[in-house]
């Protein structure tokens, strides 16, 4: 089932957050199936690793990660981002962000759209997110060692308060039917709010 988005004067920005395999990316999946560009931060990193020529483990992606923020500040990626996402508003009423991770990620979306920007946090539990990212199979993950290493840097960049803070939250300790069906009722939601 698609919904059709009624054109709107003030397009709108969507950055959705949540611990790692919590269900951004499936929410991301949902929104784009109706038509709505998605914009993932997760996948400048993996450019970045595959620009850099680097082999693909559990650890390398946190790792690249982490040396952009350093090397650049911690909104890097949403700094490089936003001029693409600023096109895509030219031709679309709603662009996702999907993967914010960090408070300065979203004080540089706020600056940037002000009204205009919403956050949205997927959350499940910690067990919930391990068997989901054991299942999906990316390079990135790895035994659950790695898995508590990655929420602990994550939430070093400031994760859990945009989760925290979030203009809307989507539960994802369901099954994928459920989630997607929330995710589609929000959807509906949102743009009826426009």
């Amino acid at each position: 089932m698609c919904i059709r988005l009624r054109p709107t004067s003030m397009a709108r920005v969507v950055a959705v957050c949540g611990m790692p395999g919590s269900g951004k990316g499936e929410f991301a999946n949902v929104l784009f199936e109706n038509n709505i560009p998605v914009l993932s931060m997760g996948d400048m990193v993996r450019a970045e690793v595959t620009r850099l020529e680097l082999k693909e483990t559990p650890g390398i992606f946190g790792e690249i990660a982490a040396q952009l923020r350093v090397e650049h500040g911690e909104d890097v990626l949403a700094v490089r981002l936003a001029d693409a996402v600023d096109t895509h508003l030219e031709s679309h009423s709603i662009v996702l962000i999907e993967g914010m991770r960090g408070t300065a990620e979203r004080v540089v979306f706020e600056q940037r759209w002000g009204e205009k920007f919403s956050s949205l946090a997927v959350v499940a539990s910690p067990d919930t997110r391990f068997t989901r990212i054991q299942n999906r199979g990316r390079s990135e993950d790895g035994d659950r060692q790695a898995f508590e290493t990655r929420d602990t840097r994550e939430r070093g960049w400031g994760l859990e308060e945009i989760i925290a803070e979030s203009d809307f939250l989507i539960d994802n300790n369901v099954n994928l039917e459920m989630f997607r069906s929330s995710c589609f009722t929000w959807l509906k939601s949102f743009t009826n709010q426009e």
